[in-house]
């Protein structure tokens, strides 16, 4: 056993289990399972040209060699990026918890309880922050999340309006850079013009339908924007708020003066700056909107017994369901940054953000007031965490970089520094001494913060917050801590078993590629940051774009999208500016697979691209003459097609090379969906079949953990004609000669994240890249071939064999009364996550085992379903009283004093042996999702309030 190999580390199944898994399937060999399940056509002929795999040992020594390259100066830069305290417990329980960063997005909501309060915690703290009425699960940045706040003030414009095409929407020249950057990328394609101006000179004529505002301003000014929402909305022009949440705290909420949309980010909730991500973006609107709103929103619900349940509202505005007409994509949320942001205003209350706050005031006051008695003086006439002052930029920056401190330089004499919650008297006096040295003048010290304030006192919030009991029990560490527990205990995750999700890939995330995430040198740094002292990242981000530059077969990578959702809508992006540069600005054509993701239509509408859907045959593969059929007809305007290869139905379509060749004889571009990459590294690649672009889930094909639904990263790889066109940042220039405008807000999207892709492809090398997916496609068809005579596989490839997932047809089960939700909820009781649920198919479980699961933990999965397919021949369709109806079954069921169910309770709870082991309880029974709807509640407060009459 070479037990320095990381790749024995993460494969599950071994060299001793290969010959009994290779017999249940019936072949002799790897090589014959693979010549049965990959065409030859698309064969990689050599193998992956990367670096010696590292070991453990070795990588934990270069990360901290590399991370040595970055230097961590104090920042002052702000620009909605601020360092920040991360509580210990906080840190130690939720941020390096395997409980918690390796759930998956909580559909299962039996087995989600935990995670679910602690983002109805996070919704709470945003909705009484700003204001506002409703509040989502979270969004990617704060760039991003003011897009998404244009997006919907579009459409839900009044009817006049949409009648008229108004489609202007004002921007506040206060707003910051990068946020300015995403709402011009995101704007353009769907036909809304933005104005940029000075909110005071705005003239609220009738050819406008929203605005922004940056509150406080992007270098700190602090403006009471009453006036202009009032005249805003005798105009019919709505409002839309981006606010530092802590600023809320100390300021009159946007909701009061009359916004209809409030958005930001919550990093500085105890989060790092990690060189620009991952954070927690947030968005609160009102109730009236809720239809509109992205994302995902936690709401309060009953189960079967009527005891409160929370669970994922509001299901139809998922994309799956709605395709081109979604209002924006599901999976856009950073769910474990969300659930840490929460956690901090649990931790701190009321009280405590207030303390903050007005502790940031004050280093802000006594900082301006100390440098206005050097004659540097401070000309915001009102600030809050930020002074702007007039002093010689050049010299003020020589020697603030020699004491190793970085501020904002926004011209040749002005100078922004924002003060945070690190800072402190100490901070104070070097800066102080920094502007005295730069100026030639004799430095002095200051010894306590003023209690002054520089804030409007029409402005100084009244209005109470976060009054609910959460906010108010768990100031000691000891309490914290048991809370997270009690919440953790409540989810299942893959620190408890597998998790089968088909197309959402849940495999392991070493420990070895986590532990650098916490190292101060790595997740201390501000985006924006001068160049040079980021070194370290650059190094590690240039590495890795050359890692998946071969891996994809690719010329060009940007890392900078911070979602798989992000990433399809910037490969679009990328081929909607190609043919616009070749003065084919009229291709707007897409063509979808039926079998498609439902993110693809989502993206491609809101690329402003007109999507034809193509036609899959009975076998589950594109209907390649209806394709052809489809790209002559729309030759002239063809764009592009988006295919997921292997296919959704988890095969590899032997035709995928006569289809990429037709959509290119027909001047459209190929876009792959990269969702199942993780079965084509290291045997076949984008290139190889055909692809111009494809966007890559680092959170699963390369190990970045989902976090309950997110972090995620979705980079893009292209050829040579797109690289010019990947997307650049207005502040750190990075991307193509012909750049695209910000997809995201940071220069690298979620760079800390990325750590964890880097470690992965340079510990498990070529070879173990190769043989991660040679198990993926194993595991897949040892676990068909169990399953064979049990459940119908519904999609094979040519030889009847399975690519790395595979679908059951659960369709059937109706005779017996049985939905395939129920097989879903009694899969609990074993002590598993199910599959994916009716997607793509209706009706059928999805499963995808990964590489990192052992023979062992495959065996007990298909003993569960095995077992579960015999109780369903038990089943009758008038009985609703049985084992699968009344799943999942709780502890208090089980232990309460009457049992009225015609099993036993062994039965309902421990079904196989194995399960006595180690048992888990999902918290509450089954949830009604359509009282839930009826009766929305997405904040903490009690569930009697809102009980129907």
């Amino acid at each position: 056993m070479k037990t320095d190999a990381f790749a024995l580390r993460h494969i599950g199944t071994g060299e001793n289990d290969l010959e009994h898994m290779f017999k249940t399937i019936g072949v002799t060999d790897m090589d014959q399972l693979l010549y049965e399940t990959f065409p030859d056509g698309i064969r990689l002929k050599n193998d992956l040209v990367l670096d010696p795999a590292m070991t453990e040992y070795e990588y934990a020594a270069h990360i901290m060699e590399l991370g040595k390259k970055n230097k961590v100066f104090k920042s002052y830069i702000g620009l909605g990026y601020h360092p920040t305290i991360v509580p210990a417990p906080i840190q130690r329980n939720i941020f390096e918890n395997p409980g918690w960063y390796t759930a998956y997005t909580p559909y299962q909501a039996e087995i989600a309880q935990g995670r679910l309060e602690a983002i109805l915690n996070f919704q709470t703290t945003v909705i009484e922050l700003t204001g506002m009425e409703i509040a989502n699960a979270s969004l990617l940045d704060e760039g991003t999340a003011a897009a998404e706040a244009m997006a919907l003030l579009f459409d839900v414009r009044t009817r006049d309006q949409k009648k008229n095409n108004v489609n202007k929407f004002f921007v506040s020249e206060e707003i910051l850079p990068q946020t300015l950057s995403v709402l011009q990328t995101r704007s353009t394609p769907i036909g809304i013009e933005l104005v940029v101006g000075n909110h005071e000179t705005f003239d609220f004529s009738n050819e406008f339908f929203g605005a922004i505002l940056q509150y406080p301003g992007k270098y700190g000014q602090v403006n009471d924007y009453s006036a202009f929402v009032a005249k805003a909305k005798e105009n019919e022009i709505k409002v839309a708020f981006a606010a530092d949440i802590l600023s809320l705290a100390t300021l009159t909420s946007p909701g009061e003066m009359g916004a209809a949309v409030v958005v930001g980010t919550t990093q500085r909730f105890g989060v790092p700056m990690g060189y620009g991500g991952p954070h927690a973006a947030y968005f609160a609107t009102k109730e009236e909107y809720k239809r509109s709103m992205p994302g995902r929103i936690i709401g309060v619900s009953i189960d079967v017994n009527g005891n409160r349940a929370l669970r994922m509202a509001l299901g139809t505005r998922e994309q799956h369901i709605k395709r081109e007409k979604a209002t924006s994509n599901i999976c856009t949320a950073q769910v474990l940054l969300a659930v840490m942001a929460g956690m901090y205003a649990v931790y701190h209350g009321p009280k405590g953000l207030k303390y903050i706050a007005n502790k940031v005031h004050a280093s802000a006051v006594t900082t301006a007031e100390a440098l206005n008695k050097l004659g540097v003086f401070q000309t915001n006439t009102a600030y809050f965490d930020t002074i702007l002052v007039k002093a010689n930029a050049q010299k003020v920056k020589a020697v603030a970089e020699k004491n190793e401190v970085n501020f904002f330089y926004a011209d040749a004499d002005t100078i922004s520094i924002s003060l945070n919650e690190t800072t402190s008297i100490s901070d104070i006096n070097q800066i102080i001494a920094i502007f005295a040295e730069a100026l030639g003048k004799e430095t002095f010290t200051v010894s306590e913060l003023t209690s002054a304030s520089q804030l409007p006192a029409s402005l100084e919030r009244t209005s109470s917050f976060l009054t609910h009991d959460v906010f108010n029990n768990y100031h000691s560490e000891s309490q914290l801590m048991r809370y997270i527990k009690k919440l953790e205990r409540k989810d299942l995750s893959l620190n408890h078993s597998m998790i089968s999700l088909g197309s959402c890939t849940m495999k392991l995330n070493a420990a070895s590629e986590m532990l650098p995430l916490s190292m101060p040198n790595w997740n201390s740094i501000h985006p924006f940051a001068p160049i040079e002292q980021a070194e370290g990242y650059i190094t590690m981000l240039k590495k890795l774009e050359e890692q998946l530059n071969v891996i994809t077969g690719f010329a060009g990578t940007t890392l900078q999208p911070n979602s798989g959702a992000q990433g399809e809508y910037a490969g679009l992006m990328a081929i909607r500016a190609y043919h616009i540069s070749r003065g084919e600005g009229h291709r707007n054509v897409c063509l979808i697979p039926s079998s498609a993701h439902g993110t693809n239509p989502a993206s491609a509408a809101m690329a402003g691209m007109k999507i034809i859907v193509t036609k899959t045959t009975p076998e589950g593969n594109i209907d390649v003459e209806d394709l052809r059929e489809k790209a002559i007809e729309h030759k002239d305007d063809l764009s592009c097609l988006m295919v997921t290869y292997p296919s959704t139905h988890g095969v590899y379509e032997s035709t995928i090379i006569d289809i990429t060749k037709l959509i290119h004889e027909n001047g459209g571009l190929v876009y792959m969906d990269g969702a199942n990459m993780n079965a084509q590294v290291g045997l076949t690649n984008p290139a190889t079949i055909g692809a111009d672009v494809c966007h890559l889930n680092l959170h699963k094909t390369f190990a970045i953990p989902h976090g309950g639904g997110g972090p995620g990263v979705g980079p893009i790889c292209v050829n040579e004609k797109l690289v010019p066109f990947l997307p650049t940042n207005p502040i750190l220039k990075v991307g193509g000669e012909q750049a695209i405008t910000a997809i995201s807000s940071a220069p690298y999207g979620s760079a800390l994240v990325c750590l964890i892709s880097y470690g992965y492809i340079t510990m498990m090398g070529a070879e173990g890249l190769k043989s991660a997916t040679e198990h993926a496609i194993l595991n897949a068809n040892y676990m068909k071939s169990r399953f064979e005579g049990h459940y119908p596989i519904l999609y094979t490839g040519e030889c009847g064999r399975a690519a790395h997932e595979m679908i059951l047809d659960c369709r059937s089960f109706k005779e017996n009364g049985i939905e395939v939700g129920d097989i879903a909820k009694r899969l609990m009781d074993y002590g598993f996550h199910a599959p994916t649920v009716s997607f793509p198919v209706a009706g059928t479980l999805m499963i995808e085992p990964t590489e990192s699961e052992d023979l062992a933990e495959l065996d007990r999965f298909c003993d569960a379903l095995i077992a579960i397919r015999k109780e369903i021949e038990t089943a009758t369709a008038d009985d609703k009283n049985n084992v699968l109806k009344n799943a999942p079954h709780t502890l208090a069921m089980l232990t309460a004093d009457t049992w009225d169910f015609p099993y036993t309770r062994e039965k309902a709870a421990y079904p196989l042996d194995y399960i006595a082991e180690n048992k888990f309880w999902p918290s509450v029974r089954r949830v009604d999702d359509a009282y839930g709807d009826r009766n929305l509640v997405c904040s903490c407060a009690p569930i009697e309030a809102y009980m129907e009459n």
